[in-house]
């Protein structure tokens, strides 16, 4: 009964947890956008005490459930650990703890954390290195069959599913989630649960709960026979048949041990407080079953790639080109590149919900993975604040949509020698109709001469730096207006 609820709500969360990543839609983070703060780094990071305080009890009692129920890291890991199961059964064995590679890595970790050293956080916190995957990964594979079925229920004259671009985000990105995706398939393929209780610093915090839980899993040794399955299912490799222990900082509760053993020697149970600490002595209770609720919906939609923009099927443009700024550009809500650092974990949730293909991850190795903003793809338009809504950390805290339209990110700057109507020779204006503040303004190029060809002039206490004009402006592959960042955010 034990592994079998497990797998349930382990299941459930997973499934929601992975929906919510592959969703491009926006209708999933409506219901399930509380589930990433559930997440222990980034619950610490938001300084989330209801959720901090849910974990801790929840170890307390029922022990490292989270590791099986609620890390999807750890959900991934069990399902290459059951295909490599499939190949060969009872092949797990017991090992002590490796506290001189354990420790070391939380220590790391500790320090990467309060020194804002973003990349080493984001390798080492499970639920960003599933984001990664997820958003890297995954995503693009769900659009892919989305897009199948946009083109049949084309074909048909439906509009039951729509066409979704899929384009790549960051090379490097794509390298590290490949890889740690490799790393981790193979290490739970061959031995389980090796980076849970080895490098995962989530893991090993809660180690140091779990050694008091409540609910354990412990032997009759009456009833043992020492045949050896609980060890060599223990994908944690925690459980010593010789001495009939169980190491409770590694064991995440799977129940598998108990489904193997064939003389119900394994129980479920709370040590009662009369009884000598002593594994043979403990008579059982019945066992525990624990509940965490969790919630499923199925999505519908996505997306067929386009290579090229078409202009009416017969001129083809050309992509535009990132310009270099000098100060990376973050979110409304972000409040300053320094928020951005000490506190995303580089999941990249809003990066695969941003509907306006604005955000990316950073290049920058030392914030790497963690969100920027371009706008060659689109541009932040007012009425969206999905990143906010999602962001489980506060790196983007939550913003209204009035407060989004006054928040100055960023100004623009003009290059002249990309303007058209300097170039070309032709009328252009597409930044100052479409900058939605007013905040640019067509002028003669020559003041003293109305007949020479208007250019944009940038106001920029009045600029906001959504990227409109960067956006819409029709020079190739380079705007002729840019949005150079501010390190810090100030509403107008």
């Amino acid at each position: 009964m034990l592994r079998r609820i497990r797998i349930i709500l382990a299941s459930a969360m997973f499934i929601a947890i992975t929906l919510l990543f592959l969703d491009f839609t926006g209708t999933l983070h409506h219901w399930l956008s509380w589930i990433p703060k559930l997440q222990l780094v980034e619950a610490v990071l938001a300084v989330n005490v209801i959720a901090i305080v849910l974990l801790v009890a929840l170890t307390l009692v029922f022990g490292r459930i989270y590791c099986s129920i609620i890390c999807p890291l750890g959900i991934l890991q069990d399902l290459f650990g059951w295909l490599g199961k499939k190949q060969k059964k009872n092949r797990y064995s017991y090992s002590k703890e490796v506290k001189w590679l354990r420790y070391p890595v939380l220590v790391l970790f500790v320090i990467a954390f309060f020194a804002g050293i973003g990349t080493l956080v984001q390798l080492l916190d499970p639920y960003s290195t599933f984001g990664i995957i997820a958003m890297n990964l995954l995503q693009p594979v769900y659009q892919a069959g989305n897009n199948v079925l946009a083109s049949i229920a084309e074909y048909y004259d439906s509009y039951a599913f729509y066409h979704s671009d899929i384009w790549l985000r960051s090379l490097p990105s794509l390298i590290i989630s490949a890889v740690m995706l490799i790393v981790l398939g193979v290490l739970a393929w061959r031995n389980g649960r090796t980076y849970c209780n080895t490098f995962c610093p989530v893991g090993t915090i809660l180690s140091f709960l779990s050694r008091f839980s409540l609910l354990k899993i412990r032997f009759d040794a009456e009833k043992c026979k020492s045949c050896s399955l609980c060890s060599k299912n223990c994908k944690s490799a925690c459980i010593d048949y010789k001495t009939h222990t169980v190491d409770a900082s590694r064991c995440i509760v799977c129940g598998d041990c108990i489904n193997a053993c064939k003389h119900d020697a394994l129980s479920y149970q709370a040590h009662k407080a009369h009884e000598p600490h002593k594994p043979h002595d403990a008579e059982g209770l019945s066992r525990r079953s624990f509940l965490l609720s969790s919630t499923l919906l199925a999505t519908a939609a996505l997306a067929q790639q386009k290579d090229k923009m078409m202009d009416g099927g017969l001129a083809e443009i050309e992509d535009k080109a990132a310009p270099k700024r000098q100060t990376p550009l973050v979110p409304p809500g972000a409040l300053s590149l320094r928020n951005m650092e000490k506190r995303c974990t580089g999941c990249q949730l809003c990066i695969s919900e941003c509907p306006n293909e604005v955000l990316r991850p950073s290049s920058d190795w030392l914030h790497l993975m963690q969100p920027v903003m371009s706008y060659e793809r689109g541009y932040c338009r007012p009425e969206c604040h999905r990143c906010s809504e999602v962001c489980p950390t506060g790196a983007i805290k939550p913003i209204d949509l009035e407060v989004k339209a006054a928040t100055q990110i960023g100004h623009a700057v003009w290059i002249k020698k990309n303007c058209i109507p300097l170039t070309d020779g032709v009328e252009c204006g597409n930044c100052a109709r479409h900058c939605p503040t007013g905040a640019i303004e067509m002028v003669p190029s020559n003041p003293d001469d109305d007949e020479s060809p208007y250019i944009p002039a940038v106001n920029e206490a009045a600029c906001i730096g959504c990227g409109a004009c960067e956006y819409l402006c029709p020079a190739r592959p380079f705007s002729a207006i840019y949005v150079e960042g501010h390190e810090v955010h100030k509403e107008l």
